[in-house]
C-alpha cells in the first residue's frame, strides 16, 4: 500500500468513527449554538450540554440550580424569559400583562416563509406570543415592573408587539410609581416589520423621557448576551443604572460590519461587557447568582435617596 493510499484510508476511517459518535450522542450533548440553531430541541430531553466557553460537560439539572452558570468556567449560559423571571421575582407574586398581545403582518413580508408562519413556528416552540414577557411582580418584597426579553424568540428582535408591550409597561409604571427593569436579550429591530419596528425606538424612549425625567422615577437596564441593533441604541443604553451580566456581548454593529465599513481592525473582545465598563457605558458587571440581591439593594437606597431635584431649580 502507498502512502497515499495509507492516509486516504485513515482519513475515511476517522470520518466514519466520527459519524458514529455523532449519531451515538446525539440527544445527550448539545452545544449552546445547537440549541439556539434549533429550537425544536429541548435540553431536557438530553442530561449533558458543554460550555460553550470552556467545553465542560454539564449536568442539566445541576445547571438549572446553579442558574445556568458554568462551575467550572463561570460563563454564564444563556437563559430564557421564564427562567429569568423566576430567578428574579418572587415565588407567587408575579402577574403578566399584555400577554395576549400577536403581531401582524402588516407588510405580509415572505422570506424562506412568511412572516405569520414564522410567528406560529416560534409561538408553538418557545411558548410565547412574541419576544418579550412584561408584567408586575416583587423583587425581595419590593414592587416592580420587569419586561424580560427572549432571545428564543426570534432572536429577541423588536417588533411592533415588543415595543408596545414595553410602551404599556412604561406607562403602567409611571402611574404606578414603579421601579422599572428591563432585561434586554436581542438582535435588534425586527427585518419582518421594516420601519414599524424601527419606530418603536423612539416611542420607548419617550415614553422613558417622561417616566425618567419628569416622573423621577428608576430605570434599571439589565444587559445580557447578546444585546444588540436597535435595542442597544434605544431603552438598552437609557437606563439610569445600567447593569450587564459578565462576557455579555453588547453592540450596535457587529465587529465583521464595523470593520467592512471603516477599513479598520478592530481588537478582540471591545463589545464585551468588561470592555465597555472601561469605558464608562456601564455602571456594574454583576453575576447572575448575585443580580437579585444587588437590584434589591439599589431599589432600597433609592427609596432612602432624597427626590431627585433639576440643577438650578
Amino acid at each position: 500500500m502507498s502512502l497515499i493510499n495509507w492516509f486516504e484510508d485513515k482519513r475515511k476511517f476517522g470520518g466514519l468513527i466520527g459519524a458514529f459518535i455523532e449519531k451515538a450522542t446525539k440527544g445527550y450533548i448539545l452545544s449552546e449554538r445547537e440549541k439556539y440553531r434549533d429550537l425544536d430541541v429541548d435540553t431536557t430531553k438530553g442530561s449533558w450540554i458543554r460550555c460553550e466557553n470552556c467545553e465542560n460537560m454539564l449536568y442539566v439539572k445541576l445547571l438549572k440550580q446553579k442558574k445556568r452558570v458554568c462551575e467550572e468556567c463561570g460563563y454564564h449560559l444563556p437563559m430564557n424569559s421564564t427562567e429569568r423571571i423566576e430567578l428574579l421575582i418572587d415565588q407567587g407574586t408575579w402577574i403578566p400583562i399584555d400577554e395576549d398581545m400577536i403581531a401582524q403582518d402588516v407588510l405580509k413580508f415572505h422570506d424562506e416563509e412568511s412572516y405569520n408562519n414564522r410567528i406560529i413556528t416560534y409561538q408553538k416552540q418557545t411558548g410565547l406570543t412574541d419576544a418579550i414577557q412584561t408584567g408586575i411582580g416583587r423583587l425581595n418584597g419590593i414592587p416592580v415592573a420587569p419586561g424580560v426579553m427572549d432571545f428564543q424568540f426570534m432572536g429577541g428582535s423588536m417588533g411592533s408587539v415588543v415595543g408596545e408591550k414595553i410602551t404599556r409597561l412604561i406607562e403602567y409604571a409611571t402611574c404606578k410609581s414603579m421601579p422599572l427593569i428591563i432585561v434586554c436579550s436581542s438582535g435588534g429591530a425586527r427585518m419582518q416589520e421594516g420601519t414599524l419596528s424601527l419606530m418603536q425606538m423612539a416611542k420607548i424612549s419617550s415614553v422613558l423621557q417622561i417616566y425618567q425625567v419628569r416622573e423621577k422615577l428608576l430605570y434599571i437596564a439589565v444587559l445580557t448576551y447578546p444585546t444588540t441593533g436597535g435595542v442597544t441604541a434605544s431603552f438598552g443604553m437609557l437606563g439610569d443604572i445600567n447593569l450587564a451580566e459578565p462576557k455579555a456581548y453588547i453592540a450596535f454593529a457587529g465587529k465583521r460590519v464595523i470593520e467592512q465599513t471603516l477599513r479598520q481592525k478592530i481588537p478582540d473582545g471591545f463589545q464585551v461587557a468588561e470592555s465597555l465598563f472601561d469605558h464608562g457605558l456601564l455602571d456594574l458587571i454583576v453575576p447572575r447568582n448575585i443580580l437579585k440581591g444587588v437590584l434589591s439593594e439599589i431599589f432600597e437606597l433609592y427609596a432612602l435617596a432624597p427626590c431627585r431635584k433639576d440643577i438650578g431649580s
